[in-house]
């Protein structure tokens, strides 16, 4: 299942870039960076995909932080809804599912 548009593109406005900065202290280009890194785990969000399908991405940017993404997909450009460290659990779960992989 591909879910991650080709050529990648994001979608980013003052909303989430300034919501997402202001709250987790996450720049746009940090969330980029697990993208283009391709060091990246991808799931379904059905809890909150009650509007349009949401996903969810564990991944790793260049200084080695560990993030929790949730996007969509829109006009086929990836729209992260937030980004914020992982959590000691997610962190084990990303840990684990690299490993199998």
């Amino acid at each position: 299942m591909k879910i991650i548009p080709e050529p990648l593109e994001f979608e980013w406005d003052k909303g989430n870039t300034d919501k997402i900065f202001k709250k987790h202290k996450v720049k746009d280009k940090e969330t980029e960076e697990v993208f283009k890194n391709g060091d990246f785990i991808i799931f379904d969000d059905q809890r909150h995909s009650q509007f349009e399908q949401r996903y969810g991405a564990y991944g790793i940017i260049n200084t080695r932080r560990l993030l929790s993404i949730a996007f969509t997909i829109r006009n086929k450009k990836v729209r992260v809804i937030t980004a914020r460290d992982m959590s000691r659990i997610e962190r084990r779960s990303y840990e684990k599912l690299k490993k199998n992989t």
